[in-house]
């Protein structure tokens, strides 16, 4: 498992104590194709860095999901399962056989607060997740528009 985590972009660069911490609450995990991982409206519990595959972010309604992001190896998402109460915004859907690994996103954030520098970089980390997904959002939502960005 630390093997995996140090090899994984968005750890990269923690301490070996840092990527120990979060061996200890991870797990493998692996998606089939198609297969919905989390559900928009649900109570989101884990967070995910992908390892091999892809996923894709999607807005959805009753009617019909529209992607707002693909996700490939390195990528993360689930991000909201390190909030108090927060249900997950988005539909995130494996595009083919997806494998990641899983951290339980109540542990991660004991963790993150027993060890506020692991804290820091893991909120700086996810922030720069979060804005990317809102760009991503944007541009979707103006091509739907017919506005080019």
């Amino acid at each position: 498992m630390q093997h995996a985590l140090r090899a994984h972009a968005f750890t990269n660069g923690l301490t070996d104590s840092q990527i120990e911490s979060l061996a200890t609450i991870a797990r493998k995990v692996t998606f089939e194709e198609n297969s919905v991982v989390l559900e928009d409206g649900q109570r989101s519990t884990s967070f995910y860095l992908l390892v091999a595959g892809s996923v894709a972010v999607e807005l959805r309604t009753p009617q019909y999901a529209v992607c707002v992001q693909s996700l490939n190896e390195n990528s993360v998402f689930g991000w909201s399962s390190l909030l108090d109460k927060q249900d997950t915004l988005f539909q995130v859907r494996a595009r083919e056989r997806t494998t990641a690994l899983e951290l339980d996103g109540g542990r991660l954030k004991d963790a993150c607060f027993r060890d506020p520098v692991l804290g820091t970089e893991v909120l700086h980390r996810i922030l720069h997740v979060v804005a990317g997904r809102v760009k991503a959002t944007e541009v979707r939502f103006a091509e739907m528009c017919g506005v080019k960005i």
